[in-house]
């Protein structure tokens, strides 16, 4: 029987309550694919996850004299296999795609005239052995199961989309509206020793596809008690601090006290810095009871951490760069680009641990359990190099006698993707190599030397950072922006084109896998315009090219680039010409502001041409169309969609004036103020405007309108501004201000743009406390969902994406304008 690992090994003490300072905490930030979270408040809480929701564990022990605390992650649950699923070892079953009418699940049906298949089911061919690509698929899986097989502990595994009913032996034991996004282990205990027996069983699948998707997977598994160690306790966690580029959390571990320090140095003004995929752990110790103690501490990291899934093989092996000690992971596979899509981690490339030569131990275990075990019992011996699934990388940092007087010693966590996108057919590696001629090695041992020189210009920037949006719009406002400066960076990979320009590329983190799409470099803008402008321009160089090449022949933008990792041209199904075209025009108007020149819209001055005359012509009434919050549905004669069309037509106007094209600078001012009139009397609903054009007793956000403010256009009325504004603020619900009168849901980047139309910080405020408060108070465990209901605080969809950079549009609006 094969075993997989799945969160305890640890005896568990009563710990202080953490109050909630996010709904997850950023721990390592760097790319799409390196991005490790802890999803409750006290970090020794839960098992650390990738963004997805996938474990990538992380699990730390410090040893003060002869007692052990852990203070980082939780063991991994382990189970045995009963029936196994297709990651584990191909069954086929019988399906069938028509309505089996009834008893379709009972052990005794007669299945003849079903089709056989592989399993798993999906529409996506690359996952599939069964392709499946209609609403309804039932399923039954026959299995022998031996006289001496124990019922105990077992769970379901699964993974389906969407909803789902499942049958044992002809009864019912599961039903799920919705889908699970990779494997689950469900805890059906009961329900499967009440129906398994020794001999021939049924399990019953019908699984109806609703929207996205579709896939099936299951089995059966046993969870493996380990009885729990007593001589590891939970550290007293006591504090917890988010900061731009660092989490921090203080222990109490007994008579020693750690400062523990995840920072990622995602310098927004230093390309090389931002571009090296290595974050730092710090380690702080000292005695806090006068006498001194002898202090080790083990990581143990997961090669899950470079594997898309658990049951991938891995290798493991040491090695060494100038002064420091490595251990390094990947599959044996290497498929390097050879996945693309939404819910995925990456399979190729290498994580790397590091540390210091002159203080640290280093060794591979089998799993995190005989790695932890070792540390126990003093032995950090190991094999050199090593192959299996979920293999742990040991790393143990000596302190020696520690006193009053607090010693910090830091690890190192890297990955090197070797290539991170591939663009229009050629494969380009990272930044930081986009050459060829660099050693990840090496890169580690510079950031290991360079240490105390970063950590400086980390705390120096965070604090500008800090201060800046302090400034601008409150304290809420600042911590709020400390949570989404990292994730916002994060869903972005940066390289250079075969074109030798800077590409920044960003994912659609759970919305659909998009790489590159316009209506995520929009909302995003704010935070790199306002410290970086060429990473803006990196965001649309590439939808720029694609036009410009040829490759895109329509006159408006187009939506995205492929699906990440793979830019190789659009794949949503559906154009947004208005919303699209209206984000590329100002953009290329933002860019100008913050810089002063139009130098980068006069490089791409043919192509805004023809977007804005195509807004001209379609932009001010749409037709029944998509924009950004397609989420929501098409909508024809969209008042906000509109909106951005004006204020593309001004950007393009104000573009023609940095650039000397007097006549189109008069000709598109006009066309925008006789739109902006004619805007204001359709839309016109008495104490507000609408969602549509004469669609009366509707209304929405029209947070497009924010650049007549940031730009300094000045185009709009004050009145409309205040209108709207005050009407808002009648239909705020304790979590936010809804979308519009659609649904009570909510995009929490839109809100504060809709803010920075307030006219004072007093009433710029009212909008930021609801959202301070569901990042505080939120239920959904997950990196800042972007999206929302406003009654309840609960996710609706999306998370870890980059528009949530778009929260520091109030910055943007105080530098560009104070």
């Amino acid at each position: 029987m094969a075993v997989i690992l799945a969160g305890s090994f640890f005896q568990s003490v009563i710990c202080l309550a953490q109050e909630q300072k996010a709904p997850s905490y950023p721990l390592i930030t760097h790319t799409p694919y390196f991005s490790i979270w802890s999803s409750t408040d006290q970090l020794n809480g839960s098992v650390t996850k990738h963004w997805t929701g996938a474990d990538h564990s992380l699990i730390g022990i410090i040893k003060v004299d002869d007692t052990w605390y852990r203070f980082l992650g939780k063991e991994t649950d382990e189970f045995m296999t009963v029936l196994p699923t297709a990651d584990e070892t191909a069954y086929q079953v019988a399906y069938t795609l028509d309505n089996p009418g009834s008893e379709w699940f009972s052990p005794d049906f007669n299945d003849a005239g079903w089709k056989t298949g592989g399993a798993p089911f999906a529409d996506d061919r690359q996952k599939a052995k069964t392709f499946w690509n209609t609403n309804d698929l039932w399923v039954r899986r026959t299995f022998t199961l031996k006289e001496n097989e124990s019922f105990d502990n077992l769970f379901l595994k699964i993974n389906h989309d969407d909803n789902i009913d499942i049958y044992l032996n002809g009864q019912p034991i599961y039903h799920k509206q919705g889908w699970v996004n990779n494997y689950t282990y469900l805890n059906l205990g009961k329900e499967l020793k009440a129906n398994l027996k020794a001999g021939k069983n049924v399990l019953a699948f019908h699984v109806r596809n609703t929207a996205g998707g579709r896939f099936l997977d299951a089995g059966i598994v046993r969870k493996i008690e380990t009885p729990a160690s007593k001589m590891i306790v939970a550290a007293e966690q006591q504090e917890t601090d988010v900061k731009a580029m660092e989490t921090k959390y203080r222990f109490r571990c007994g008579k020693v006290d750690l400062v523990l320090t995840f920072t990622s140095p995602l310098l927004l003004k230093d390309l090389a810095l931002l571009s090296t995929p290595v974050s730092y752990i710090s380690y702080q110790v000292k005695s806090n009871d006068g006498n001194k103690h002898q202090v080790s501490v083990l990581l143990s990291a997961s090669t899950d951490i470079a594997a898309n899934l658990p049951t991938q093989q891995m290798t493991a092996k040491t090695a060494a760069a100038g002064g420091i000690k490595l251990l390094q992971a990947g599959t044996v596979e290497q498929p390097v680009l050879m996945k693309k899509g939404d819910d995925l981690r990456i399979d190729w490339g290498y994580f790397y641990v590091g540390a210091a030569k002159d203080h640290s131990r280093q060794y591979i275990s089998a799993d995190e359990k005989n790695g932890i075990r070792q540390f126990l019992q003093n032995r950090y011996e190991g094999p050199a190099e090593r192959t299996g699934k979920r293999l742990s990388l040991n790393t143990v940092l000596t302190f020696g006698q520690v006193g009053a007087e607090p010693l910090e010693k830091f690890m190192l966590l890297g990955y090197d993707e070797v290539y991170a996108i591939q663009y229009f057919g050629k494969n380009l590696r990272p930044w930081w190599n986009k050459n060829g001629g660099q050693k990840f090695g090496v890169l580690m041992n510079t950031a290991a030397v360079n240490y105390n020189a970063v950590m400086k210009k980390v705390k120096q920037f965070q604090d500008t950072v800090y201060t800046d949006a302090l400034n601008a719009g409150g304290t809420a406002y600042a911590e709020l922006c400390e949570l989404a400066y990292r994730q916002s960076i994060a869903a972005h990979a940066l390289v250079e084109s075969p074109q030798k320009e800077l590409l920044f590329l960003s994912k659609e983190n759970f919305s659909n896998g998009c790489i590159a799409t316009v209506d995520l470099t929009y909302p995003s803008a704010p935070l790199f315009l306002a410290y970086n402008p060429e990473l803006e321009k990196g965001m649309m160089n590439g939808i720029f090219y694609y036009s410009e090449s040829g490759k895109w022949t329509k006159p408006f933008a187009a939506h995205d680039l492929g699906t990440y990792p793979l830019a190789n041209g659009q794949v949503y199904g559906e154009d947004m010409p208005v919303e699209e075209a209206g984000n590329m025009v100002i953009l290329a108007a933002a860019i100008a502001k913050a810089e002063g020149g139009a130098g980068y819209a006069k490089k791409h001055w043919p192509t805004l041409t023809t977007w804005a005359k195509y807004l001209d012509k379609e932009g001010f009434d749409p037709a029944n169309q998509l924009c950004t919050d397609d989420f929501a549905g098409h909508l024809a004669r969209n008042v906000n969609l509109s909106a951005k069309a004006i204020m593309a037509l001004r950007s393009y106007s104000f573009l023609a004036g940095m650039l000397g094209h007097k006549e189109d600078e008069q000709y598109y001012l006009e066309r925008s103020r006789t739109m902006m009139q004619n805007w204001m009397k359709l839309a016109d609903d008495g104490d507000h405007y609408t969602l549509a054009f004469e669609k009366k007793n509707t209304w929405s956000q029209k947070y497009n309108l924010v650049w007549d403010k940031v730009l300094d256009f000045n185009l709009f009325p004050q009145s409309v501004f205040d209108k709207e504004i005050s009407y808002y603020l009648t239909k705020q619900q304790p979590y936010g201000l809804p979308l519009d009168s659609r649904k009570t849901y909510t995009k929490s980047d839109w809100i504060i743009w809709t803010a920075v139309t307030a006219r004072d910080n007093a009433e710029f405020e009212k909008f930021i406390l609801p959202l301070h408060k569901y990042a505080l108070e939120t239920r959904s465990r997950v990196p800042l969902s972007d999206w929302h209901e406003t009654t309840n605080g609960e996710q609706v969809g999306f998370q870890a994406r980059s528009v949530v950079a778009g929260y520091f549009m109030k910055v943007l609006d105080d530098k560009l304008n104070k």
